[in-house]
């Protein structure tokens, strides 16, 4: 995987980042699947739910605003946009342990919630930085 990245030019410290990021979301799913969710279907909307909680759009507006077609989003992500993701999914991770979340619906809304966690960190560096972490123009 890290050789992948190297040969597509990123830097190390992001393939690290990248890579850890790839984990967490393993982590993830392997928790939801303990909790009863099933299918990569209901991964695939558990994600989007914590995509839209933490950054305010759907993976797919994210896609559009960045003019990336069916291109993999996590791996166009800068360090910001990789480690909200992150807080977003690892924080979900322990709620849903947390609250002993079961089933598809319950996760639902625990991945709303840890979401959420990583959308007030966002907005907060949002605010005090005067700059929007995910933008058509990357600084």
């Amino acid at each position: 995987m890290k050789m992948i990245y190297r040969l597509k030019g990123y830097d190390d410290e992001w393939i690290e980042r990248r890579v850890r990021g790839i984990a967490i979301h393993s982590e993830l799913t392997d928790e939801w699947q303990k909790r009863g969710v099933e299918g990569d279907q209901n991964y695939a909307i558990l994600t989007a739910e914590i995509s839209r909680a933490t950054f305010g759009i759907s993976p797919s507006e994210c896609r559009k605003l960045e003019g990336l077609g069916r291109e993999n989003l996590r791996d166009h992500m800068d360090d910001l946009e990789l480690l909200f993701s992150q807080l977003g999914e690892a924080s979900t991770t322990r709620i849903a342990r947390n609250k002993d979340a079961q089933g598809f619906h319950e996760n639902k809304s625990v991945a709303k919630s840890g979401g959420e966690v990583a959308s007030l960190a966002r907005k907060e560096l949002e605010k005090r930085s005067g700059q929007k972490v995910v933008s058509s123009k990357k600084s």
